[in-house]
């Protein structure tokens, strides 16, 4: 899209006047490439205008119709279906035309060339998205899950985005928003009543509110969570020995041979990373070379890149083989980032059928027994990563969420278990209020009340172009 940004930049001849303090923004709405149908959309005050100067005429409002799409010099560039909608009942809440056409590159690029002729400027990523906001038709946390639910990897994932999208996820903050300005009222009057805030701060009623909404927030974050995995996924990092079987488990949860398996030690050199679904879950993992003492210089820089995804996973799947020295494979253990973030796994089921004895069970987050090369006990391991993520099957109106959004909720449950404390212990009520107006401007940041706007332009700008 650069280069017709370039070829643009002094076309205005044909231009109507541009309304005063906004402008008309334009893109293809559809992925690069050729397809059956393509979508050139406008949004703006001359949206109409230009769609009467390219097709002769429009449709009546939010009915599709059948046109052809002309030149500057009346030429044919295509014909297809065009769709008008007024404002402000549009998605941007702006006047929005969509031209339907043919899906080939170059008859998109002409159409979109002639509504730049015409005064229309390339939208920037998100910008649709953007406007929406702007103008109230969506919060940002509905605006952020239109591009979950285009980018979603797993069914999950998109039911969950399209769960956020029609306003579970807001709703629920905008409950939580309401409960604590009820209580800002309640601390507010204390303030306003000195000689009535050691009984506002010893009474029951306000310290049950604030231990509920500490609740409430609470599982909003564990749903949150959830949300985040739905949308990001896991990292799984399988380590071990040589020849513990790690190429052999990662065939079994890709259900493909992705790996080469052989007798030989040291056949795993490099990082293979493979994308699966995991029952929704979208799983990134990572087969890493065996973890031992080598001069070998290649194998050496393996097992290097071994240790460094081993620190970046969520999780790492730790392979034990039940014939090799245990205190040799225990060492690996040490370099676990923390103890609930492994698990234990005896491989070689099929051969092995007692486990030994001597494993540190506190070091794992679980322990299980499987053979990678039968399957036997993969999907019971399945399960077990699911649990030890914290990834239980998403309950009905289940939503997706950000990093941010998680990062938001756990400084609103900070204020509020601060501010409980400044209740109970201190009776400090200036404090209190303090903590609860944190709370609320950390809760407006997930549906964009209270959001720089340099963050604001850096999460639209991450949007794909036409949406």
């Amino acid at each position: 899209m650069g280069s017709v940004t370039d070829r643009h930049t002094d076309r205005h001849t044909d231009a109507p006047a541009a309304a005063p303090g906004t402008d008309t923004i334009c893109a293809i709405a559809t992925p690069p490439g050729t397809g059956g149908v393509g979508i050139v959309r406008l949004s703006g005050p001359l949206a109409a205008e230009m769609g009467r100067r390219v097709c002769g005429d429009l449709p009546p409002a939010r009915r599709a119709r059948l046109m052809q799409f002309h030149d500057a010099e009346g030429a044919i560039i295509d014909h297809g279906l065009v769709l008008y909608f007024p404002a402000p009942g549009s998605f941007t809440g702006e006047e929005v035309l969509e031209l339907h056409g043919h899906g080939g590159p170059v008859v998109m690029h002409m159409l979109l060339d002639r509504v730049l002729e015409l005064g229309a400027r390339l939208a920037r990523p998100g910008e649709f998205s953007e406007r929406a906001f702007l103008n109230n038709k969506l919060d940002l946390a509905q605006a952020e899950a239109i591009a979950d639910l285009i980018g979603s990897a797993t069914e999950s994932a998109a039911r969950a985005a399209q769960q956020s999208l029609s306003g579970v996820f807001s709703r629920r903050v905008n409950a939580l928003q309401e409960t604590l300005t009820q209580l800002r009222v309640l601390v507010e009057a204390a303030i306003d009543f000195p000689d009535e805030e050691i009984d506002f701060l010893t009474d029951s009623d306000v310290v049950q509110r604030l231990h509920q909404a500490c609740a409430a927030v609470d599982s909003l974050l564990q749903a949150a969570r959830q949300g985040r995995l739905l949308r990001d996924g896991i990292t799984l990092a399988i380590i071990g020995r040589p020849n513990a079987g790690k190429s052999s488990l990662l065939n079994a949860l890709a259900g493909q041979e992705s790996a080469i398996v052989t007798a030989i030690p040291g056949t795993t050199r490099d990082v293979l990373r493979e994308f699966i679904a995991l029952d929704g879950i979208p799983v990134h993992v990572a087969d890493t070379a065996g973890i031992r003492d080598t001069v070998d210089p290649i194998e050496l820089e393996g097992v290097r890149r071994a240790r460094s995804a081993l620190r970046a996973a969520d999780l790492v799947l730790l392979v034990l083989d039940p014939g090799e020295d245990l205190a040799m494979q225990q060492a690996i253990m040490t370099e676990l980032p923390e103890p609930k973030r492994a698990i234990a796994i005896w491989n070689k089921r099929d051969i092995y059928a007692q486990i030994p004895d001597g494993i540190d069970g506190a070091a794992f987050a679980a322990t299980i027994a499987i053979s990678a090369k039968t399957g036997d006990g993969v999907d019971r391991l399945k399960t077990l990563i699911r649990k030890t993520v914290g990834a239980d099957e998403q309950a009905q109106g289940g939503f997706s969420a950000r990093q941010r959004h998680v990062d938001a909720l756990k400084r609103v449950l900070a204020h509020l278990q601060a501010g409980h404390q400044r209740c109970i212990e201190d009776q400090a009520t200036e404090l209190l209020a303090e903590e609860l107006r944190l709370a609320q401007r950390a809760l407006g940041e997930i549906t964009g009340e209270q959001l720089p706007e340099e963050l604001l332009d850096a999460i639209f700008a991450s949007f794909c172009i036409g949406k």
